[in-house]
This record gives structure tokens, C-alpha cells and sequence, in this order.
């Protein structure tokens, strides 16, 4: 065991929840948020300006989501330049492969491809040969062996979570929107398990109300502490920032939990705010405005994901208008800033218990 242990030290390969729940969740997630959802803006904007090159550009972008995400979780695993650029040609079996669950079968066939890879890279004399082979061939075999149930599992669990949102919008309002705005404020990301589950619909809406309430709801509530650069880095950047407050101090997150469980069911049972745009907007909250630009993409142009759940393309109405802003913007904002202060009352959140670093 300890010859096994200093080869894996050697190679760096660290097996453990940060490395790959955190670090290669998270740099999944951006690699993502490069390809997939800055291709939907794109061709939203091509579909509604009749510009072309947008949608040109767009479709490509979001073409590259599977090899963008693998070389991500590359990167986060510190790869080898042979093993990072292998990885493209996993990526995109996987994605392919995994169908609706692309982006989870990335996550796990990437990982394992990543530190085979690591496993032989430069052991022999012609590593130029043998590290992309091995990389490319074992991501490629795991991929076609494991994608394919692991896509129909997370379509099976993200169809189940919208089926029971339109049976029971109000309580599964509450879950779905505490959990995920729970999981977007951790050090994961709530982008990729709502890309990996295909969350759209009632159940979308529902999730970007709690990302929302995290991320508006502790930018509001710090602003005694923060001032305006802890308003845009938490409101228009991540509530993520905050962690290191919450594990001091866990009763801070109590009003931007208690937040999303109120705005949750309001989205789901008052609004009907649904996500018809790309899955991984119903994890994004206001991170870049991406939640609600998703919401009025998919008005406009439903993504595949909520055609597939039978979404329409609509003409949205004053009302839809007002849903979004207060479930996105106002309602967080209000609500979490007033049980902030209940909070400091009580002597639960003392002065600089928000201050970020």
C-alpha cells in the first residue's frame, strides 16, 4: 500500500470528495457556462435579431460543451498538457453518448479517463504515443460502457423532479428551490446538477428562485458590510463567497434559505415562472443575469431539453414580466434584508459576521 500511495502522490492523483465534488464540479461547470449557455445566448440573439453570424457562432459553442467540460475538469485535475488535450475526444463521447445526461457522464467518464492518463503519463519512452492512446482509448470504451444508463438515469431523475413539481408545485416549489439554492451557495455547482438533470420547466423556475434568493439575498443582506463591491461580486458573481462566513458562523444562511423556501412556491403556484432555456440557467441565479436571461430565452426560443417536456415559444405578458423581476430581483432582496435584520436582532448574525475578505 505505501509503493501504491507514493505512486499516486508522485502523479498526483488525489482521490477525495474536494478534488472531484468541488474542484471538478466547479470547473465543469465553467466549462459549460463557456460552450453551452454563452452558445444558447447566442442564438437567442441570432433567432430574435435575424443575425446570422450570431447563430453561426452560437451553434458551435454549444457543440463544444462535452470537450469544453472535459478539459475543465482536466485543468481542475492539473492533467499534463498530453492528457488535458486528450480529453477532447472523451469529452465529446460522453456527451454524445450520455444523451440528456451528457454533462453527468462527462463528469464521471472524464475524471476516470483524467487519471488514467496521469497514471502513464511519461512511464515510457515514447509518451507522445502511449498517453493519448490510453487517455482517449479507456475515456472512450468507459464512455460507450457507462453513458448511455447514466444519461437515462439523470433523465429519469430530473423528469421525475418536474413530473412531482407540476403534481405539487407548492412543496416541491419549497424543495427544489431551497436545495438548489443551497447547492449553488456550497462549494459545488448547482449549474451542472441542473444541466445533468435537464431541470427545466416548473421545476427550473423553482431553482432559479433559490439561486436568486442566495445570491440577492446575502448581497442585500451584507451591504452594511460589503458596500457595493459585495453587492455585484454576491449579486452578479456567487453567494459562494460567503462560505467561509457560513462554516464560522452557519445561522447566517437562515434568511437566504428561509428566502427561497418563500419565493419558491410564489414562482411555481402565483407566477408559473418556468425555465424553458438551458438547463444550466436553473442554477445560475443573477450569476452574469444568466437565470433570467435564461427564463426570457426560453419564452422567446425554448431549448431542446424543455421542447422535449413539450414547451411553446410565447409572447410574454406583463405579468410574466413582473414574475420574473420579483422572483428574481425584488422579492430576495426585500425579504431576505428583512429577516437579516430579525436575525441580527436576535443576536443569531453579529457585526462582520457578512464581511467578506
Amino acid at each position: 500500500m505505501g509503493a501504491v500511495r507514493a505512486f499516486l502522490k508522485r502523479k498526483d492523483i488525489e482521490i477525495s470528495l474536494r478534488r472531484y465534488g468541488i474542484d471538478a464540479l466547479g470547473a465543469m461547470a465553467q466549462g459549460l457556462f463557456c460552450s453551452l449557455l454563452i452558445g444558447t445566448i447566442l442564438n437567442t440573439l441570432g433567432s430574435q435579431t435575424g443575425v446570422e453570424l450570431f447563430t453561426t457562432v452560437g451553434g458551435y459553442a454549444s457543440a463544444m460543451s462535452g470537450p469544453a467540460m472535459a478539459v475543465a475538469i482536466g485543468w481542475a485535475l492539473k492533467c499534463p498538457p498530453l492528457v488535458l488535450f486528450s480529453l477532447t475526444a472523451v469529452g465529446w463521447a460522453s456527451n454524445d453518448l450520455g444523451g440528456a445526461g451528457g454533462p453527468l457522464a462527462v463528469l464521471f467518464v472524464a475524471i476516470i479517463a483524467a487519471e488514467v492518463g496521469k497514471a502513464v503519463s511519461k512511464e515510457t519512452p515514447i509518451d507522445v504515443l502511449v498517453t493519448p492512446l490510453v487517455t482517449i482509448f479507456a475515456g472512450v470504451a468507459l464512455a460507450a460502457l457507462i453513458a448511455p444508463p447514466i444519461g437515462a438515469a439523470a433523465d429519469y431523475v430530473g423528469w421525475l423532479i418536474m413530473y412531482a413539481t407540476e403534481l405539487q408545485p407548492f412543496w416541491m416549489g419549497i424543495v427544489v428551490s431551497a436545495l438548489v439554492g443551497i447547492a449553488l451557495t456550497l462549494p459545488i455547482s448547482s449549474a451542472a446538477i441542473c444541466s445533468s438533470f435537464g431541470l427545466v420547466g416548473l421545476a427550473g423556475g423553482a431553482a432559479v428562485a433559490g439561486c436568486c434568493a442566495n445570491m440577492v439575498g446575502f448581497a442585500v443582506m451584507s451591504f452594511r458590510e460589503n458596500r457595493w463591491g459585495g453587492l455585484v461580486s454576491q449579486g452578479l458573481g456567487t453567494s459562494m463567497l460567503q462560505m467561509g462566513n457560513i462554516v464560522r458562523n452557519p445561522k447566517i444562511w437562515i434568511p437566504a434559505i428561509v428566502t427561497s423556501m418563500i419565493t419558491g412556491p410564489i414562482a411555481t403556484c402565483v407566477f408559473k415562472l418556468e425555465m424553458n432555456g438551458a438547463a444550466i440557467n436553473s442554477g445560475m441565479g443573477t450569476c452574469g443575469l444568466c437565470g433570467p436571461i435564461g427564463i426570457w430565452t426560453g419564452w422567446l426560443s425554448p431549448a431542446e431539453d424543455a421542447l422535449a417536456e413539450g414547451a411553446v415559444a410565447i409572447d410574454p405578458t406583463w405579468f410574466d414580466y413582473l414574475g420574473l423581476v420579483l422572483i428574481c430581483f425584488v422579492l430576495p432582496a426585500v425579504i431576505c434584508w428583512a429577516l437579516g435584520l430579525v436575525c441580527r436582532r436576535l443576536g443569531w448574525i453579529r457585526e462582520g459576521d457578512l464581511k467578506l475578505d
